[in-house]
């Protein structure tokens, strides 16, 4: 073999073994897929998911749906097929490691991280209603039941749920005006809306669970549309007054904010 040939073998060798490592190392990625949702006006596993004491509630109709994602684990290795085979499907996309999972490196870290974002997010929805309806937090208690689900995205439907329950839209009426509500955004104990991450995800769960009505962060309505299920209808919200305040009109057919 002349030693043009070996060298052209030798080079031929080389990419052939960095192909199959770039192919077999685990990448700092996860693939993400539509999650559950959940009625925040119903029950979970036998419980409802709002308890009001200390005041009256109202019978509702409709669903407020809180929505969510599943991503591959911390400890799952993701390879550069997984990626691949990812980008080229609505339903799958990929995200650094680090932005599903900011704090800890193994799954128990991580689900009690998740689990004490849940809670703050509980007393900040509980916190935002009240205020939106003017209600002291001392004569009433809210609490919130929902297994299996951790973080802070489920806090605006949270929050709209404890004032469907306590005064729908003030005038004797549902929020949801008896449609699937979905939604999803952090919120303050003032009433602000957050960007949470995944929304074309959780508009396609939303989607499979009945919802033709999308409450999403201002800030996230352009990948809320890249992906957006036909028939889904998105409102933008940056308040918890303004998501009310859109309820109310879709309810009455009035004018909506729209991306």
């Amino acid at each position: 073999m002349s030693s043009r040939a070996r060298a052209l073998a030798l080079c031929t060798a080389l990419v052939l073994g960095l192909v199959v490592t770039a192919i077999l190392a685990p990448l700092p990625y996860s693939v993400a897929y539509p999650g559950m949702t959940a009625n925040v006006l119903g029950d979970d596993k036998g419980k409802p998911v709002i308890t009001v004491t200390g005041a009256g509630t109202r019978r509702t109709s409709g669903q407020l749906r809180m929505t969510s994602i599943v991503a591959t684990g911390p400890e799952a290795s993701v390879h550069l097929p997984d990626i691949a085979k990812a980008w080229f499907r609505t339903d799958e996309a990929v995200m650094p490691r680090e932005a599903v999972y900011p704090v800890g490196d193994s799954t128990e870290e991580i689900a009690e991280h998740n689990a004490e974002q849940m809670e703050h997010s509980q007393d900040t929805a509980t916190a935002a209603a009240l205020d939106q309806l003017g209600k002291s937090s001392k004569g009433i208690k809210v609490k919130l039941s929902l297994a299996d689900v951790g973080g802070p995205s489920a806090g605006l439907m949270f929050a709209l749920g404890i004032v469907d329950k306590l005064d729908g839209d003030g005038a004797g009426h549902d929020l949801t005006g008896g449609r699937t509500i979905a939604g999803t955004g952090t919120i303050t104990a003032g009433g602000k809306v957050g960007a949470v991450g995944g929304v074309p995800l959780k508009t396609q769960a939303a989607h499979r669970d009945g919802a033709s009505v999308f409450l999403v962060p201002r800030k996230e309505c352009a990948e809320a549309q890249a992906e957006l299920p036909k028939g889904m209808r998105l409102i933008p919200v940056t308040t918890l007054d303004g998501a009310v305040d859109a309820l109310k009109a879709l309810r009455a057919g009035g004018k909506l904010p729209s991306c």
